[in-house]
């Protein structure tokens, strides 16, 4: 193990690395953010957190992410939130943020992961965040029934999402978890020939009215591996809104749904218990 910790007033800010379930967990500093990290696992970026300001949110997926968290109420109301993967917590910090008085949990299984980021990027004290160190899957089965606003999925393990959080049997359990009018979100990633992608979406349209997806062109023609963000609940989406806010970030977003969400799928079927796999590895080339 190796660590440092952060430096003098004045002086640069120090990394930190440790081992962690996941592998090697770094906090880099972020050069132009006086009091921002990045958090990579085994060489991975995973999360970007800013300490001062925490509704920047640097990461492309993140951002899309954020507007899913601006859209599923009125502005500034509070929520109840399930985050399935926590990472440094960066959209748990962005909903206390911007939607003061949420109440929110946190399923994270790496426990040595969530004691390093509890330490050296500590949460704001008014912030009611819970955080489980357990399976996502089974973290979930532990929230009441309809309590959530919003469910998050955004779990990795080894740069992959678990096959046991990719069924229909999975997605009964988010829906159990929500209530009448909550959303789903989903950060999904894939590269060409996107058959992972592409089973999701029928997967989640397998058990959501309504669907919605965000994510790089590129991405979507099938010319590189990238992230793609899911979003499924079972009333029409604000996909005007969330169009407009996409197509605004630095790196503009296109937004699928309807009829060429549907054509986008190909023909695939659901993805249940029995049939499902881990997401692809990612090539090397994604991370440089």
């Amino acid at each position: 193990m190796a660590k440092s910790r952060k430096s003098r007033r004045g002086a640069p800010a120090a990394s930190v690395a440790e081992t962690v379930d996941g592998g090697l967990a770094e906090l880099i500093p972020d050069p132009d953010r006086a009091r921002a990290w990045t958090l990579l696992l085994d060489g991975a970026p995973q999360s970007h957190v800013d300490l001062d300001d925490p509704a920047f949110l640097s990461f492309e997926y993140q951002r899309r992410l954020g507007h899913v968290i601006d859209l599923v109420a009125p502005p500034g109301r509070p929520v109840r939130a399930v985050h399935l993967g926590g990472g440094a917590l960066t959209l748990a910090r962005y909903v206390a943020a911007t939607r003061p008085r949420s109440t929110q949990q946190v399923v994270e299984r790496d426990a040595p992961l969530v004691e390093l980021v509890r330490r050296e990027l500590p949460l704001d004290r008014n912030a009611r965040i819970r955080v489980r160190s357990t399976d996502a899957r089974e973290g979930l089965a532990k929230v009441p029934d309809g309590w959530a606003d919003l469910v998050v999925a955004d779990v990795f393990s080894g740069a992959r999402t678990p096959a046991h959080l990719t069924s229909t049997e999975f997605l009964d359990e988010v829906r159990r978890a929500l209530a009448p009018g909550g959303w789903f979100a989903a950060n999904l990633a894939d590269g060409p020939p996107l058959t992972h992608l592409r089973g999701q979406i029928a997967t989640a349209a397998a058990r959501f009215a309504e669907l919605a997806l965000v994510a790089d062109p590129t991405v979507l023609r099938g010319r590189r591996f990238g992230n793609a963000v899911l979003v499924a609940a079972d009333q029409p989406l604000p996909v005007t809104e969330l169009t407009r806010r996409a197509a605004s970030d630095p790196h503009p977003g296109r937004v699928e749904h309807g009829r060429a969400l549907r054509d986008f799928t190909g023909g695939a079927t659901p993805v249940t218990d029995a049939s499902a796999i881990d997401s692809p590895a990612p090539p090397a080339s994604a991370f440089t």
